[in-house]
């Protein structure tokens, strides 16, 4: 992937959310105008559009603050979700047994960049 030299970034880690989930919404806004993706997350009814929605508007920030970049420029150079740790937990079934499940966590990263 071909990112600029200069790009702004935000995180958001332990999102209680699957990777798969988000990487659904990443996929649409990845390579797309800031503002233009804003609106895309905005009218999206997913879950994730709100974790999404505010590391976005948390790169946008430190792009403007860190670097003097003009916001209307901006547009999504990188978006990714990790898998984080997962929380392990057993569910009680018939005949004194347990079922185990994971509830599944996510690292969000989306980097921003001028035009």
């Amino acid at each position: 992937m071909n990112v600029p030299s200069r790009t702004a970034t935000a995180h958001c880690k332990n999102v209680r959310i699957s990777p798969f989930k988000v990487r659904q919404l990443l996929e649409l806004i990845r390579g797309k105008n800031a503002a233009q993706a804003l609106n895309i997350l905005k009218f999206s009814n997913k879950r994730a559009a709100k974790f999404v929605t505010n590391v976005l508007k948390s790169a946008i920030a430190n792009a403007e603050h860190n670097f003097a970049m003009d916001i209307d420029k901006l547009f999504i150079a990188s978006a990714f979700a990790n898998q984080a740790t997962m929380m392990k937990r057993f569910r009680p079934v018939s005949m004194g047994r347990a079922h185990p499940y994971v509830h599944r966590c996510s690292h969000i990263t989306i980097s921003v960049a001028e035009a």
